[in-house]
């Protein structure tokens, strides 16, 4: 069995599965015999299916492929992850809202490292710098077409993402516990947090937990 890498920060990118879900899917493998999809792949490190491939080291007969993705930079790969999870899911509204902010986030990065990269190309070449990378719409527009919301909804879920991923670096395992409805924060609230100085983060968290 081939042996994938797991990137802790692209799985933490994916809604886990409820227990039933989970064995349900095992049930839909075994009775397949087989995995239908191929595990998205990038440099040997799994991109996508975490959970068929957890299953599939419980069950090393069962026969699976791999898909090759190439990306630019790990940044072009959370927003695959982001995007392909918004496109096929059931997703609470909590999810989606996190989904869409780290897209945005992860898009907008990796768009600053092209433009970075292209610069110092340009200026090794002695050409001119080309900075029409994503040409066409605005990554926040184009996001918030893609998914049928508006400009305003995809900046708001970046500060509520963004305020997610400090809460959950205060105090690990408050992302999943958003994601399973156990924990529920505004988006002002997030706000908050993001705009708090780090000194303060902890205080302002501990408020909006404890009011």
């Amino acid at each position: 069995m081939i042996n994938l890498k797991i990137d802790p920060e692209f799985q933490s990118q994916i809604p886990p599965l409820t227990d039933d879900e989970f064995k349900q899917l095992e049930e839909n493998i075994l009775k397949e015999g087989k995995l239908i999809s191929p595990l998205i792949v990038w440099n040997n490190t799994l991109v996508d299916g975490h959970n068929r491939y957890a299953i599939l080291q419980k069950h090393p007969e069962i026969y699976f492929s791999t898909m090759p993705l190439r990306f630019e930079n790990r940044e072009e790969a959370i927003a695959w992850i982001c995007r392909n999870q918004l496109g096929r899911r059931n997703l609470s509204p909590e999810q989606k809202r996190y989904l869409l902010g780290k897209q945005y986030e992860a898009e907008k990065k990796a768009a600053k490292i092209f433009r970075g990269n292209q610069y110092t190309l340009a200026k090794k070449s002695g050409g001119a710098h080309d900075d029409n990378h994503h040409s066409g719409k605005k990554t926040c527009d184009r996001i918030a077409e893609e998914n049928g919301v508006s400009r305003a909804s995809v900046l708001r879920a970046s500060h509520y993402t963004r305020g997610i991923d400090i809460a959950d670096n205060l105090s690990p395992g408050i992302k999943q516990k958003v994601f399973s409805g156990e924990v529920k924060f505004t988006n002002e609230e997030m706000s908050k947090l993001v705009q708090a100085s780090v000194e303060h983060r902890s205080d302002v968290l501990a408020q909006i937990l404890h009011p």
